[in-house]
């Protein structure tokens, strides 16, 4: 789907919307007004017709904006700049998140968007611009900023999933250290790479446009991608503290998991000790000899006596590894 909407440049007044491609032409020559065209789900084809045919932008731009990216930047050509920027979504029933590209085109009295997927970043500034034009319509550098702020908020919900998931992770780590654990650890630290992989050149991005290196952007409004930064930045440092607090949480299970092992261990060493003078006697006694001192006596009184022997043999160890206090 393609949505067109065109606005006075003073009043910052709607004027009208989802126009033709003849009337886009037309219009980028009119300083008098700003618009922002968003194509949704389109082809390639009905997308290269506005993209080229329309707005005549840079071959290598169409180029990367029509082939998927995972990789932010910012482009500047003579009289546009190209941005990409991904956003995400929450799958709750997944346990995942999706990351969707969104590619802006920014002109003097011009914003074009891309995006394969809906996006609720799109929504919200169209829900925003229908209440309200007058607060996002002044300026594309003003849309892209609303639009980038509603993109950023979607991040909000994911952190506290991850949050969440992580609480959950370190409460039951104490009580049972089963393989359920290590492998909700090792999907958790995959997510939360991720998304870290997504937000680290995001953040190179929106520096250049918070610094004023890029022309477009007009000097009152660098104060407004200061704010996206940072709303970037904490949720970038959030993903390393949960990283950092995965590999304390597995350092502590694999610990625990240790810890089980060695009293296993314990435990067969201390029976293993304790059967020694059994074994002993037992296979002493059991050399293949005619006559042997102590057994020239009944079946039961050599019984007895074997038995004797080993049950001392035995309680002696025991006191002894008890009074060393190992076991």
């Amino acid at each position: 789907m393609i949505r067109s909407f065109v606005f006075s440049q003073k009043e910052g007044r709607l004027i009208s919307q989802d126009i033709g491609y003849d009337l886009l032409a037309v219009l980028l020559k009119d300083e008098g007004v700003q618009f922002w065209v968003d194509i949704g789900e389109a082809s390639d084809e009905e997308a290269l017709a506005i993209l080229d045919s329309v707005f005549h932008f840079h071959p290598l731009a169409i180029e990367d904006c029509l082939a998927p990216s995972d990789r932010p930047k910012v482009d500047e050509y003579e009289d546009h700049i190209f941005l990409v920027i991904h956003s995400v979504e929450l799958d709750e029933k997944q346990r995942d998140f999706n990351a969707h590209e969104l590619d802006m085109f920014v002109g003097q009295n011009f914003l074009v968007t891309y995006h394969r997927k809906p996006l609720k970043s799109i929504a919200l500034t169209m829900e925003k611009i229908a209440k309200n034009p007058h607060s996002v319509a002044r300026a594309p550098d003003r849309l892209v900023y609303t639009i980038l702020d509603f993109l950023l908020d979607n991040y909000t919900p994911l952190v506290s999933h991850f949050s969440q998931r992580i609480a959950d992770v370190e409460a039951n780590v104490l009580e049972r250290g089963s393989d359920e654990i290590f492998d909700e650890i090792m999907r958790l630290k995959s997510l939360i790479l991720k998304l870290t992989q997504i937000c680290w050149p995001q953040r190179e991005m929106l520096t250049r446009l918070a610094r004023g290196e890029v022309k477009l952007i007009r000097p009152h409004m660098l104060p407004y991608y200061r704010d996206l930064l940072d709303q970037l930045v904490r949720i970038t440092t959030q993903a390393e503290t949960y990283r950092n607090a995965l590999t304390d949480i597995m350092q502590v299970h694999l610990n625990l998991q240790q810890t089980q092992i060695n009293r296993i261990i314990k435990v067969l060493t201390v029976l293993a000790t304790l059967s020694m003078p059994i074994l002993i006697i037992t296979s002493f006694y059991g050399m293949n000899f005619q006559h042997w001192p102590t057994l020239d006596h009944s079946t039961l009184e050599a019984y007895l006596w074997v038995f004797g022997v080993t049950a001392v043999m035995t309680v002696g160890l025991y006191w002894f590894m008890r009074r060393k206090g190992w076991w």
